[in-house]
Parts: C-alpha cells; structure tokens; sequence
C-alpha cells in the first residue's frame, strides 16, 4: 500500500530533523509504555447504571480472571520509569546551572499539565451538573477516573527530584543501587502479607510507595551510566522472571497487576514486590533488544509516531480517561449500551468494549488538540490567571478524593 505523499513528507521532515545523537530505541520504549496506559484503562474501565441514570466503574477483571496475564503485557509504568531514569540522567549530566534549577524546570514541565486538566475538570463538574442534569454519581466517578493517572505523575515528579541522589548511588553501586529498593518492598510485603499481618498498621502499605517506583528509576539511571550492561540486562531477565513465577504460584500473590474490585489484596497500589519482579523482567528485556530497537526506528513510517507520541506525554496521561468518558457520559441517556455502560460481565461486553477502541482514539485526538498547549510554558499567563488556575486544581482535587 502506497504512503499518502503528504504523510511520506511529513515523517521525512520529522526524520531529517531527529539530532544523529538522538536515543531512538529509549523514545521507542517510552512511546510504547505511553500507549500502553490508555489501552489498559479503556480495555478494563467499564461501567454500570444505577437507578437514576449515575455511572459507577466496573471492571471486566472482576468476571474474567483469566484475563489477567493481559496485564503483565500492559502494565509497563516499569519501562516508563526506566526510562525516564535514564533519560534524566543525561539531562541532569548536561544541565547549565544548579541541580536545584534542573529539578525546579523538571517539576515545571510536569506540574502545568496536571493544573491544566484539574482546573479545566472544576469548570465542567458544575457545568455538566446543572447545564444538563448529569448526575452526582456520575460526576464522582469521572473525578475518581480523571484523578486516577496523576498519582502516577505526583509518585514521578519526587521521585524526579531525588534523581541527584540516584545519580550518586548508582556511581557507587552501579545495579545494586537498586537492592535496597527490592529489599525493603519484600520486607514490607512480608509484615503486609506474613503471619503478622493483623497486627499491622492499615498504612504500613504506603511505604512501597515510593522505593516500589524508584526500583525501575534506578535501573535506568544505572543504564545511562553505563554500570548495567548486557550482562547484568540477562541477570534481571531472568531473575525477575523466576521472582516473578515464585510470588505467583509460591506465594499466591494476586495475578492481575491492576486493582480488581472486590479483593482485599492489590499489586499495584501501592505496588508489591510483584510489580518489581515485572519491571526487572521487563527492564532487562528492553536493554537487551535495545539494539533492534534502535534499528527498526531508523525507518522515518516507524520513528515518525515516536515523535509525536512523546511530545504528547503529558497529554496522553492527563486526558485519556477524559476521551473515554466523551463517550460513556452521552451514552448514559439512553441506557445500557453494550461495551460502554452496560456491566462488563459477558465475552459480549468485551468484544463490544474493542469496537469502542478507535472513537475513545478519535476523541482523544480532538481533545489532544486544545490540551496540547498546556504542557508548553505558560509565558502570557499572568499572576492572576496561574492564582485562579491554582484554586480551580485545588478545588477539583477536594472533590475527587472526597469522592
């Protein structure tokens, strides 16, 4: 099939324009791990009606438990996390002035996007509620949907701001720098899930929070380094699969890697050594084919979509969730549509939920195309209008984890 010329210029220009130095197969494995986040949370985030028309999230994981495996291919936040260590890591070795302005600009570039869809969602939820009668639980359950990613962003931007620390770490200790990480989300998990359990603390949890993120953080900084090579790219390989087949089937730890309602016991939040023995498996994968990577990139039909997917970072992570509920929240008004606000419990629901696939996309472009400018510098924006941008954020997180 020929190329549209058009589409065969444009992916030429981008390819012409790629530095010679630029890291192909990292901007491919952070495209991939990108794309990764909206397709599992459009496979798995379904919904149900109440009485009053109200949307609640449901999940096919719920009837379908052996679909979870799937989720071993979709979870990457492993891959992005490694590569963003890596990333960072040359960014940091170049940068002009103080490890304080690094981290400060870095923190920047992360913060506006989030307060741009937080405050653009505290404008819609009063709007949507009382210009066209959506419902209250409908409205909590967009917030709770909306909200869900950036977590993700706040967990990355500390852990942005300790990379001066991994740096040093990883100068020292090279791949190891990254045990101690291991070691204390076993340690955690053990009195979380060990004969002692009862007695512990409901948030002792929390405290994997941030070394269980970090793991695959250090790895990358340890990559970029140079102290985690082929070698040690097979040892993660294939001690995280075989960690990862012993919590399975030794240790019974659950097999989705993603929350499933009604379950008392999560990987993902916080994550468990399980999320950890994934993204070593998944790390030492990717510095393995790194190389092959690299080489299918080089052709521009291929290294084009990187491009963008990558300037569209932050749009793709705070919007997403956005594009899918363009869709469920109009369907809402005329009942049970099958894959969007029916329960997502019959094969049915499934093959329903993947014909919905490509207009979530087509939404999420539209919607792409007024969000974009918000990850650029707000250099026009006066005190004013970054003060009231700020309350309306504030005023939307109250709402969303009220809800």
């Amino acid at each position: 099939m020929r190329t549209p010329p058009r589409l065969a210029k444009l992916t030429a220009t981008i390819d012409g324009r790629t530095p010679a130095h630029r890291d192909r197969a990292v901007d491919g494995l952070r495209a991939l791990a990108l794309l990764a986040v909206p397709t599992g949370h459009w496979l798995v985030g379904g919904f149900t009606l109440d009485s009053g028309g109200g949307l609640h999230n449901a999940s096919p994981l719920a009837t379908f438990g052996a679909l979870a495996p799937a989720s071993w291919i979709l979870q990457l936040l492993g891959i992005f996390f490694l590569v963003g260590g890596y990333s960072s890591y040359l960014s940091y070795r170049r940068r002009e002035g103080s490890a304080r302005a690094w981290i400060t600009g870095r923190l920047i570039r992360l913060g506006r996007p989030v307060l741009g869809v937080t405050a653009v969602w505290a404008l819609l939820l009063p709007t949507l509620h009382y210009g066209f009668d959506v419902p209250v639980a409908t409205l909590h359950t967009a917030s709770t949907l909306v909200v869900q990613p950036l977590w993700f962003v706040g967990v990355y931007a500390v852990i942005t701001a300790l990379t001066p620390y991994c740096v040093r770490a990883s100068r020292r200790l090279g791949l190891w720098a990254a045990a101690p990480l291991l070691g204390s989300v076993a340690v955690v998990d053990f009195l979380r899930y060990g004969p002692y359990a009862e007695a512990m603390p409901s948030w002792l949890s929390l405290l994997n929070l941030l070394p269980g993120w970090m793991f695959a953080y250090q790895l990358g900084v340890a990559w970029a380094d140079r102290r985690l090579g082929r070698r040690e790219a097979w040892l993660l390989l294939t001690g995280g699969a075989a960690l990862f087949a012993a919590l399975l089937l030794a240790f019974h730890y659950p097999a989705s890697m993603v929350g499933v309602p009604g379950t008392s016991r999560t990987n993902s939040h916080p994550p468990s050594l399980l999320v950890l023995a994934l993204a070593a498996t998944q790390s030492g994968a990717a510095i393995l084919l790194r190389d092959r990577l690299a080489r299918l990139l080089r052709r521009p039909a291929l290294w084009a979509p990187v491009v963008i997917i990558n300037l569209s970072a932050m749009t793709i992570l705070c919007w997403h969730q956005t594009a899918m509920l363009a869709a469920a929240v109009p369907a809402s008004y005329v009942g049970e549509v099958p894959g969007l606000t029916n329960a997502p419990d019959t094969v049915g629901w499934i093959l329903a939920r993947l014909a919905w696939m490509p207009l979530f996309a087509g939404l999420f472009v539209a919607i792409a195309k007024f969000a974009q400018p918000l990850e650029t510098p707000w250099d026009r924006t006066g005190t004013t209008r970054r003060a009231l941008v700020g309350v309306l954020a504030a005023g939307f997180a109250y709402f969303a984890l009220a809800a």
